[in-house]
């Protein structure tokens, strides 16, 4: 989870090839008017992702052996909304700096929906989850190999843990 540009798109594809576990893109979820807003530079309001979010709950759901899912789940709401669908969920949030995320989404803007400019609303809406259990923090920067390898020991970790 974490902001636009953050990286949980190519994290999620790693930790769940090294975890055997179906993935889950979030951004599949979106409606089209979500979509269309997002793609003209309008921010999303907690009713545009209300949805999105019953629909990613659901997809949580279906999944009762476990699943990867990339989502932002930038407010403490969201994430308890998917929580309640999953109880055992956790959240590795992708930590980033705004003008490393802007470069990000700019470098792939011909590519993905999500305008750049919205890349500061983001963060306004962000509520960071750490402190919150299940919850693992990282770096963004790091080579994405070293953070699937930190995520996957968090998680195998936290398994051991709740034996």
């Amino acid at each position: 989870m974490g902001v636009a540009g953050c990286g949980k798109s190519s994290l999620g594809q790693a930790v769940a090839a090294a975890e055997g576990l179906p993935l889950i893109e979030g951004d599949d979820f979106h409606s089209v008017a979500n979509r269309r807003k997002m793609a003209e530079g309008t921010p999303l309001s907690d009713g545009d992702r209300d949805g999105w979010l019953d629909a990613l709950a659901a997809e949580l759901s279906r999944h009762p052996h476990g699943v990867v899912l990339t989502c932002s789940a930038l407010k403490r709401r969201y994430r308890d909304r998917l929580r309640a669908a999953a109880p055992d969920l956790r959240f590795v949030f992708l930590a980033i700096e705004p003008a490393e995320a802007e470069r990000r989404v700019a470098a792939r803007s011909s590519t993905h929906f999500f305008n750049p400019a919205l890349v500061a609303s983001q963060f306004q809406t962000l509520e960071s989850p750490v402190g919150e259990g299940g919850v693992l923090a990282v770096d963004a920067l790091l080579p994405r190999a070293r953070l699937q390898r930190q995520v996957t020991a968090w998680l195998h970790a936290s398994a051991a843990e709740e034996l």
